[in-house]
């Protein structure tokens, strides 16, 4: 299996109610990783990217809690772009996967979920040298 193929679409329970859905999230149970850290994209410009960097560790869970947007996931060796646009589909991505976010709709909402606190030792934020990495491993 190839790392990119690790990263996938979760399902959320949701509970349907005539006053409104409820989805849940508990960590080592929908997701692979128990949560550390919680953080949200909201009132993106449009046009904007985010993200542009990969984690040597640090394994995420991103949602389109509102509106909906782009996530282009790169191994090194392949690409895959995920349309995310329901708060009750979640995209996992594991370390070592770069990662960009765009095409994010007017009022959308951005929600990731993480494994691990704030770290910069983390990050790789220049993609040849992320690509240099990768390409050893």
């Amino acid at each position: 299996m190839s790392l990119i193929e690790k990263c996938r679409l979760i399902n959320l329970p949701k509970i349907a109610d005539e006053r409104g859905n409820l989805t849940f999230i508990e960590g080592n149970k929908q997701i692979p990783f128990g949560i550390e850290r919680v953080y949200y994209l909201y009132d993106v410009p449009g046009g904007a990217e985010r993200g542009g960097h990969a984690h040597k560790q640090l394994e995420q869970l991103i949602i389109a809690s509102s509106g909906s947007f782009d996530v282009v996931l790169d191994d090194g060796n392949q690409k895959k772009r995920f349309h995310l646009n329901r708060p009750y589909f979640g995209l996992y991505v594991c370390p070592y996967i770069w990662r960009e976010l765009d095409n994010f709709s007017s009022g959308s909402v951005c929600t990731v979920m993480a494994s691990r606190p704030y770290e910069e030792d983390d990050y790789f934020r220049n993609y040849k040298d992320y690509l240099l990495v990768r390409s050893r491993k």
